[in-house]
């Protein structure tokens, strides 16, 4: 059992993934478009990298200093859960990493870690591939769809990383992300149909936050990957139902415009502390959360959040588009916590870096 599910998921990522890119000569560009304002003009693998690899640390209790991870402790963990997945479940049991990790039957935030599994990495993941691909293919690159799958493995890897740190123990958490729903999530957004559904019928957009680096305290801010979803309603012209999501989610509705702007309001919840379940387990407490958002084309223009959590109370973006000064079109992001420090920064994209330079009284999360 030891080596089976890495042998499933790499003979499927090998065999299956490819052949299914190869189905059609002629792709469409369902999540890129080469917009030159919002978040469309933001899509770049390395942001990508950034905004998820570590996107763990928006949590309030997460430290957000990159440079304070146990990166060697937190590969080595993951190598050892990864390289002995029968080992990790064993260790929990076989119906406890089912339940909490694949079947969907339990509303306990405590056992529900499918939630986010279905969420971002299956859905989130399998667009954010697709979306890369497209990236890579627009900008000339030669088997794109290698590209962005090295891309999101990347991405991913660094992830686990990053949320295992210095723990030294068994977990199921990257057995299921790692084996499982990030290798299923390519195939299935390998699928013409599947993208279309999402990309026509749902408008799947990436609307992720501005990363940025405060070099006088050393901390990533404003980081972290999110989507938004919009179905029309059929029996309201002109409106949709409107779903955000990241390490949270607002559900609500969007107005859209002749010109392709729309405006959307959602409310719902956000994972703010991480708290342990069991040995082997960890739950997040959760906290209110409510935001506005202004976007053209499905490009987010601009966004404030609000949380009823330790970090990030309130959060603004405001990205490049929405406005210009002196032919330049910056993007603005400002975060402000609990405690009444704050963050803020201004975003470099226009200098090809994946990450924008903030400042503010004191770190987000203190050491």
């Amino acid at each position: 059992m030891n080596r089976v599910l890495p042998a499933i998921s790499l003979l499927l990522l090998l065999v299956a993934a490819p052949g299914l890119a190869r189905a059609d000569e002629e792709p469409r560009y369902y999540f890129y478009h080469g917009l030159d304002y919002g978040t469309d003009s933001l899509i770049h693998p390395l942001r990508l990298v950034v905004n998820g690899g570590w996107g763990i640390m928006q949590l309030s209790s997460r430290d957000n200093h990159p440079l304070d991870i146990d990166y060697r402790q937190g590969w080595k963990n993951v190598w050892k859960n990864l390289a002995d997945p029968g080992g990790a479940i064993q260790a929990e049991g076989w119906w406890d990493f089912l339940q909490r990790e694949v079947i969907p039957i339990s509303f306990n935030s405590g056992k529900a870690h499918y939630w986010p599994n279905y969420t971002q990495h299956l859905l989130g993941g399998g667009m954010s591939y697709r979306m890369i691909t497209e990236w890579y293919r627009a900008h000339g690159y030669e088997h794109a769809s290698t590209w962005s799958g090295a891309t999101l493995m990347s991405y991913h890897l660094l992830n686990e990383v990053v949320e295992n740190d210095d723990y030294d123990g068994w977990t199921t958490d990257p057995v299921a992300d790692v084996l499982l729903f990030d290798p299923a999530s390519i195939i299935l957004f390998s699928h013409e149909g599947v993208c279309r559904f999402f990309g026509d019928t749902l408008h799947m957009s990436d609307w992720s936050y501005q990363p940025m680096v405060d070099p006088w305290h050393e901390t990533l801010v404003n980081n972290g990957q999110n989507f938004a979803m919009k179905l029309d309603l059929p029996f309201w012209e002109r409106w949709s139902l409107f779903y955000h999501y990241g390490t949270h989610g607002e559900l609500g509705l969007s107005r859209t415009w002749d010109d392709g702007r729309s405006l959307s309001v959602g409310a719902g919840m956000k994972a703010d502390v991480l708290i342990d379940i069991t040995q082997y387990h960890k739950g997040a407490e959760l906290a209110a959360t409510a935001g506005v958002f202004y976007d053209r084309h499905n490009s987010l223009l601009a966004s404030v959040l609000w949380a009823r959590s330790k970090d990030y109370k309130l959060r603004v973006n405001l990205y490049p588009g929405l406005f210009e000064v002196c032919g330049l079109r910056p993007g603005l992001a400002f975060n402000l916590n609990r405690n009444d420090s704050f963050a803020m920064g201004v975003n470099l994209a226009s200098l090809g870096l994946p990450f924008g330079i903030a400042a503010g009284r004191e770190p987000t999360t203190s050491k």
